[in-house]
């Protein structure tokens, strides 16, 4: 995710780090390589410059002029205004006071509408709501297949309207109107709409999304765009914006070949919150977008607070507690690896989790970590008896040429994930007992200085 932007960014910033001082020739050449970045990542052009101009006004100020790190003052009020392109604070999705909540999502076609729509649905039900979707996309073919096979995985209910041959009745606003009806008879607490890809050009389609905004008078209208199409991207949101007057902006495909600029441009353009990012195709890869973590991810800094909130998902305090106890008592054994290793697999994508560790995605940016990583571990520990899982001490020779041939690897990987697994073992227990002396990392220091 914006790893070209990083790079350059980092690079920018990297020629003020030797210099003893901060003066009007290096801070103007520094912004100078900054603005090129921006540039380079398609950053609206006006964008760009309004950034590093506040950058450089900030800079040149008399406190920072004595400071004795002023590379390290750079990347802190880079840093800065990057949260302020981004739009400052965290905004959340809007509710209605009386249920349901409806939420209009519109875009182009192909921008990932129907399965933001999905994960949205997702997202929500995890939180202990009752959503409902309605197949308001009436004219691509199989789009309401497409969003009912979506559903299934999600979990919740697809409202449409199909005639007894078949069709879809093609009444976009009829089935948006209906939906909310269905709704509150099904005591569905939220409805998301997905409507068809539109161009702004389209005169009939852009009237028809209007309508059904009238009908249902939505709580929240999300924009949904490709974070790949960079400024076309924000200059259709522009445009839409004029019509439907949405509320957020969701940024879809962040984990392809993005470069950044629709993320960096579109809050400055139209002035709305971008309020989700998707960066994956599983139905779990959608997150709420926080300013500050971006800006973090783009300095490099990682992003270890939504690490952290992705691990609490799949960890509870009693589980935590357990196996703190196990490993004090070097009871934990293959059986509990594997356990941890399904927990892990289901926080996404193993690549955007490394990503987030600050330090740690920079150093790996040239080594695709596949989510099948941990394929052959499992192998080799479902092809172990339980007994061995459970006394990994047991397995001799003759067991480990057994384990081979039962996951169709060889012996040496055996050997190596025994080796691995007493190592690892050691290791746990030196932390814990470390953590129980009362030095284990304070977190809040840790991000102390990037707040």
């Amino acid at each position: 995710m914006f790893e070209s932007l990083s790079e350059k960014l980092e690079g920018a910033l990297k020629t003020l780090s030797g210099q003893g001082r901060l003066n009007e020739l290096n801070v103007a050449t520094s912004m100078r390589e900054v603005r090129r970045a921006l540039l380079d990542a398609d950053v609206n052009y006006q964008v760009a410059r309004d950034f590093t101009q506040r950058i450089k006004e900030q800079v040149m100020g008399e406190e920072v002029l004595a400071s004795v790190a002023p590379g390290q003052m750079l990347v802190r009020i880079v840093y800065e205004e990057l949260i302020t392109l981004l739009g400052g604070a965290y905004a959340e999705v809007r509710f209605s006071n009386t249920p349901p909540s409806v939420i209009l999502v519109a875009g182009l076609q192909g921008s990932g509408k129907t399965t933001f729509v999905a994960k949205l649905a997702l997202y929500f039900r995890k939180q202990g709501h009752a959503p409902l979707l309605a197949a308001a996309d009436v004219y691509r073919p199989a789009a309401v297949d497409q969003l009912k096979k979506l559903a299934d995985e999600a979990g919740v209910p697809v409202y449409c309207i199909v005639e007894d041959d078949g069709t879809v009745v093609q009444d976009a606003v009829r089935v948006a109107r209906e939906a909310v009806v269905e709704a509150r008879k099904t005591a569905r607490d939220i409805l998301i709409i997905d409507t068809a890809g539109r161009l702004h050009v389209d005169e009939r389609m852009m009237q028809e999304i209007e309508d059904i905004k009238k009908a249902v008078d939505p709580t929240e209208i999300l924009f949904v765009v490709d974070s790949m199409t960079g400024q076309d991207a924000v200059n259709t949101a522009k445009e839409f914006n004029e019509r439907l007057d949405f509320h957020g902006v969701v940024l879809t495909k962040l984990d392809g070949d993005t470069r950044g600029g629709a993320a960096l441009s579109i809050r400055s353009v139209v002035n709305k919150p971008i309020k989700f990012a998707s960066t994956g195709e599983k139905l779990d890869a959608l997150t709420p977008f926080y300013p500050d973590r971006m800006a973090q991810r783009i300095l490099g800094m990682g992003d270890i607070i939504s690490f952290v909130e992705k691990a609490q998902e799949q960890f509870d305090e009693k589980q935590a507690e357990k196996l703190r106890k196990k490993i004090r008592r070097e009871e934990f054994n293959l059986d509990d690896f594997y356990e941890q290793l399904q927990k892990i697999k289901s926080m996404g994508s193993i690549q955007d989790l490394i990503g987030m560790i600050p330090g740690v995605g920079r150093q790996i940016k040239d080594l695709e970590v596949e989510d099948d990583a941990f394929d052959h571990i499992e192998a080799l520990i479902l092809s172990m008896t339980l007994q061995e899982r459970q006394h990994p001490e047991i397995i001799n020779g003759s067991r480990r040429r057994r384990i081979a041939k039962g996951s169709g690897l060889e012996v040496s990987d055996v050997n190596q994930l025994l080796k691995q697994f007493r190592d690892m073992r050691k290791m746990m227990k030196t932390m814990t007992k470390l953590l129980g002396k009362g030095r284990g990392f304070d977190l809040g220091s840790l991000l102390g200085g990037m707040r």
